[in-house]
């Protein structure tokens, strides 16, 4: 039996212009759940991951709201609470969808820490935004309370924080061993609750993980023979934006890693998926893929759907990246 890493974003589960109720968030998930259930008929044993912004976001606020009744959420504890949050929704959801299915498969939710370096540059350059869009004059009081605000994607401004790389996934050998069991395990929730090592102790750091680098590092070690990254576009773009733009359907490490020499990747968009997919290849997966959340199961399945990039050209492929004029 073969083992997927499909990582779905955060607002994946929370989508934008919802308010994020709990049972729009399980209608999401409810179409995700489906998608899963037909990869695990085709055999596969699957590790779900998550992100967390729009969600942890919403339980940072709800804590500074409420300061003058209940003490504040630290920031990696807030990580945990979406992680329970989260993965409640997703456990539920999939467990009800193979059973309708006629499977009998376990799925269980692993909460999940991510050991990083204390000095981490990151510490000192908060970048990653979480949570929800707020206008300048509401920005400007969250600033003054000292939340770190920055002007995001046009929409608004957005707290940003820091986010370290991870360096290991503390319950990455109890994963692999739920594995064995098949069925799907739900894994690394919004990168993992950020933690450093001291002397063997876990401490707790206030921070978040980019989910997708943690998906890697969780998919390469546990042996998973491919890595899904699931965004919001079907396949990746190079010249994005432009009339040249171009959907990439296949290629080769080496071709990915000369476009993103030529700035093809935006740190703030495509980048992190982008170098996420090469580590994977790079440390022995098979084939990482970049698509659709609703491209799940076409994308494992067929060649033409999302972007494929495997370690180099097997015989038979093309000798140069196919691509496809984007939509």
């Amino acid at each position: 039996m073969h083992t997927l890493v499909a990582a779905f974003g955060g607002n994946a589960i929370h989508r934008a212009g919802e308010s994020g109720t709990i049972d729009e968030q399980r209608a999401n998930v409810r179409s995700m759940a489906a998608q899963l259930c037909l990869l695990c008929h085709a055999g596969w044993s699957i590790v779900v991951t998550h992100g967390n912004g729009p969600q942890v976001g919403d339980i940072l606020l709800r804590s500074e709201i409420a300061h003058e009744c209940v003490p504040p959420v630290s920031l990696d504890i807030a990580g945990a609470m979406s992680q329970g949050q989260i993965g409640c929704i997703l456990q539920q959801e999939i467990h009800n969808a193979l059973v309708a299915d006629g499977l009998a498969l376990p799925v269980t939710t692993v909460l999940t820490h991510s050991v990083v370096d204390r000095n981490d540059p990151a510490f000192q350059r908060p970048t990653k935004p979480i949570g929800r869009f707020y206008n300048r004059e509401d920005a400007q009081a969250l600033a003054r309370n000292g939340w770190h605000m920055v002007e995001d994607s046009g929409r608004g401004y957005r707290r940003v924080v820091p986010s370290p790389a991870p360096l290991r996934i503390v319950e990455a050998d109890a994963i692999r061993r739920l594995l064995t069991f098949g069925g799907v395990v739900i894994a690394a929730g919004g990168g993992g609750v950020p933690v450093v090592e001291d002397k063997g102790l876990l401490l707790g750091v206030e921070a978040v993980i980019d989910k997708d680098l943690s998906s890697q590092q969780l998919a390469s070690i546990i042996g998973a023979r491919q890595l899904v990254l699931l965004t919001s576009v079907d396949a990746v773009a190079v010249d994005y934006g432009t009339s040249q733009q171009r959907d990439i359907r296949t290629a080769s490490v080496g071709e990915i890693r000369q476009l993103e020499s030529g700035g093809q990747f935006a740190t703030g968009s495509m980048g992190p998926k982008v170098r996420a997919a090469l580590n994977f290849v790079e440390e022995g997966g098979e084939t990482a893929i970049i698509t659709s959340a609703g491209n799940l199961v076409a994308a494992v399945v067929q060649e033409n759907v999302g972007t494929r990039i495997y370690r180099e050209r097997f015989p038979g492929r093309a000798a140069a990246p196919v691509f496809s004029r984007g939509q």
